[in-house]
């Protein structure tokens, strides 16, 4: 079929024609809503009359950047690494991805599971809601989907292929390269909100932050460790008290293995910087830092007990090294990726200061003398984060860093 643009109404006479989609619904009369607030695509829920909880979603791509315009051109093929990505997540760990009923490159769209009971994490952290499962959670889905498609496991043959299959998402990657490592951090017509800003003139003169922001590109560049996300923030992730499900994962390629875990990581600090210079509360602030702490702890702790359980793979053949030589080849390897993913965090959390897409932590504050606190506050994070990031040791050092900048 050839390429063409959906609406609300175009929508319904598509999925008509589609027997995986149609079979869920049976005879039911259907609506669509547009129902996206993200940056890059267009997402219908389509829902029974009759039981409107009673919904898949479809999700197309259309050739441009969405929160920019028509003017800001963008290829479509975005959409066959989000649904190869959605697949090859859902042969590894099912439960925490959404249930795919249909999937075409040709129109470049994807129609999944409508996840009802859940919310988009962003708002909930906003809501104050604790999520008590999440670092239990998102910590199994990280270490398990990074090391299954890292060399750590696969075989040379395996992760080649492996490769070849997403690294043609060079539109995508070369966004995140503009977006998340250069433009933010220069004059740059895309930046918003820094006219007359001193923290904007600081950072866009600051040489040796600059310095350290090029090392990690060029390891975002360059390094080929896991199947990566892309962009995996809490508005990627849905989720309530019991569950929690990755989605969008468009920007997927094979990359550093510190880079998904940066970009939540940094996350987590937009929202506990909004919730010391906004709601002021102590209480919630304090399980925002158990909630880092812990998820970045379980993450290496299970990727280390993944590594023990296999033997053989592109790296390491059974017998190679002794066991105590090993052990300590494998910690110093899961402090170095931890190392790179608080540098990132720094890189992420910046970016979302000036660049095109910020985050409503930070953004969304209308009082300009708070969101003028927040922004200073998150680059000051950021910028402990980028210059301490080749020596910090553990978890508790980045809680240091995020209660001393306050």
């Amino acid at each position: 079929m050839n390429y063409k643009k959906l609406d609300k109404l175009t929508v319904l006479e598509y999925i008509l024609d589609v027997n995986s989609v149609m079979s869920y619904f049976g005879e039911d009369e259907l609506q669509a809503d547009e129902i996206g607030d993200g940056n890059l695509n267009f997402v219908y829920k389509i829902s029974s009359l009759k039981d409107t909880q009673k919904a898949l979603i479809l999700k197309q791509a259309v050739p441009y950047l969405r929160c920019v315009g028509e003017e800001f051109a963008l290829s479509r093929e975005r959409m066959n690494y989000e649904i190869r990505a959605l697949q090859k997540f859902y042969s590894i760990f099912p439960s925490f991805i959404p249930k795919v009923y249909h999937s075409s490159e040709s129109m470049s769209l994807v129609v999944m599971e409508y996840l009802d009971s859940h919310v988009i994490m962003r708002k909930g952290l906003l809501d104050k809601v604790e999520y008590k499962k999440f670092s239990e959670q998102i910590s199994t889905f990280m270490a398990a989907t990074l090391f299954y498609t890292s060399s750590l496991h696969l075989s040379s043959s395996e992760k080649r292929a492996l490769i070849d299959r997403f690294n043609s998402n060079v539109e995508l990657c070369k966004l995140s390269e503009d977006l998340v490592f250069s433009f933010a951090f220069m004059e740059h017509e895309t930046n918003i909100n820094m006219e007359d800003d001193e923290n904007a003139k600081r950072l866009f003169l600051d040489m040796e932050l600059k310095e350290r922001i090029l090392e990690l590109k060029y390891k975002f560049m360059t390094q080929n460790d896991a199947l990566l996300h892309g962009d995996l923030h809490t508005g990627s992730i849905m989720i309530n008290e019991k569950e929690a499900c990755v989605i969008d994962p468009e920007f997927a390629f094979v990359g550093p293995f510190g880079f998904d875990l940066g970009v939540l990581l940094a996350n987590f600090v937009s929202s506990y910087v909004y919730h010391s210079v906004v709601s002021r509360d102590d209480e919630y602030r304090e399980w925002i830092l158990l909630s880092i702490k812990e998820f970045l702890a379980k993450f290496q702790a299970k990727f280390l007990d993944f590594w023990s359980e296999s033997k053989n793979s592109a790296l390491l053949v059974d017998g190679y090294m002794d066991k105590a030589a090993l052990e300590a080849y494998k910690k110093k390897f899961i402090r170095d990726v931890f190392r790179d993913s608080v540098g990132f965090a720094g890189c992420e959390a910046a970016r979302r200061v000036y660049g095109v897409a910020g985050v409503e932590e930070i953004r969304g504050i209308s009082d300009k003398l708070l969101r003028a606190e927040a922004e200073a506050l998150v680059l000051k994070i950021a910028r402990e984060f980028l210059m301490n990031y080749k020596t910090i040791q553990n978890c508790d050092e980045i809680l240091e860093i995020l209660r001393d900048a306050r």
